[in-house]
């Protein structure tokens, strides 16, 4: 039998949402999530000059992360391959996380045009000078709530030995930097049966934007984002609705640091505060488990942003 092209937990969110929206999914869902890339994705992910990853490590607990080089290191020899030449970034989790045969998720987003697209696969091939990456679910995703901002890889000083911080809970700087952001990434991972998930299963890393602050945090650390409306694929949240635990990734798009969050996430579907979030069609939070910031660790310099104009119509915290 061919397995579903989504799991209990993405079709269990479907299903919550509508029977409607569950069932058109699964007439969408086999057309757009295909088992190989087309090649308007296999050029896309080849001019980038970076690429955000999900993975999880050896206690199971997702990790997003990014890698950066020059255009041009990331290659398709196939629909059915990318070729990545990087290494992680000093400090980042990918460095203890990526092994051959493991799952990893790949989001190559270019926020200059607002085009995304997702490859979900598995490690094939790793070496000194980077790895490879078997296609299990390639789809697209739609431009909302991306701010424009234009990379541009630099040969910044990057130490070998960056400043890090390493805490159980948020220090000072990291919740600036949360209560400035306009974007954070989000890694999750499915927790089931792999053989009745088939390529629905593995890691997932996505984007989530909004006007800076969208992220609330509290006077405990714990943090809430708003989930605007998406493609009902839900594939973040059906892999929450079977496995709370998360990965987060915030960048300081002016200095280049980067802050690694460990989470565990509820989804909170009605209520007040949904209410009183305009826009929101529901909200994740996120205990923080662990932190980890590293200081001037992304090569990258950005272009002033340009604020997602789907935002418009989204709100505030009070």
């Amino acid at each position: 039998m061919t397995p579903p092209t989504f799991h209990e937990g993405e079709r269990a969110v479907q299903s919550r949402v509508g029977a409607a929206v569950r069932e058109r999914m699964a007439q969408i869902g086999p057309r757009v999530i295909r088992d190989f890339m087309p090649d308007q994705h296999r050029e896309f992910f080849e001019q980038l000059p970076f690429i955000v990853a999900g993975t999880v490590d050896d206690s199971g607990q997702p990790w997003a992360s990014i890698l950066a080089q020059p255009p041009g290191f990331i290659h398709s020899p196939d629909a059915h391959h990318l070729v990545l030449r990087a290494q992680a970034l000093a400090g980042d989790p990918l460095q203890g996380t990526l092994v051959d045969g493991a799952p990893i998720g790949l989001l190559g987003i270019e926020p200059h045009t607002r085009r995304r697209n997702r490859m979900n696969g598995i490690v094939r091939g790793l070496h000194a000078s980077g790895f490879a990456v078997e296609v299990s679910q390639s789809f697209g995703n739609c431009p909302k709530y991306i701010q424009a901002r234009e990379p541009v890889y630099a040969d910044r000083r990057l130490s070998a030995k960056p400043v890090m911080h390493e805490s159980p809970q948020l220090n000072d700087a990291a919740r600036r930097m949360i209560e400035l952001a306009d974007t954070l990434f989000l890694a999750t991972a499915y927790k089931g049966d792999d053989e009745q998930a088939g390529r629905a299963g593995g890691v997932d890393v996505s984007h989530r934007g909004g006007k800076p602050g969208f992220v609330r945090v509290d006077a405990d650390g714990t943090l809430t984002v708003p989930d605007f409306f998406g493609n009902f694929f839900f594939n973040t949240l059906g892999n929450i609705a079977v496995n709370p635990r998360a990965g987060l990734l915030f960048a300081d798009f002016d200095n280049g640091d980067l802050l690694y969050l460990a989470v565990t996430a509820d989804i909170i579907w009605d209520g007040p505060e949904v209410e009183a979030f305009t826009g929101a069609q529901r909200l994740l939070r996120f205990k923080v488990q662990s932190m980890r910031l590293v200081e001037n660790a992304l090569p990258l310099r950005w272009s002033e942003a340009e604020l997602s104009p789907v935002l418009e119509t989204t709100g505030a915290w009070a």
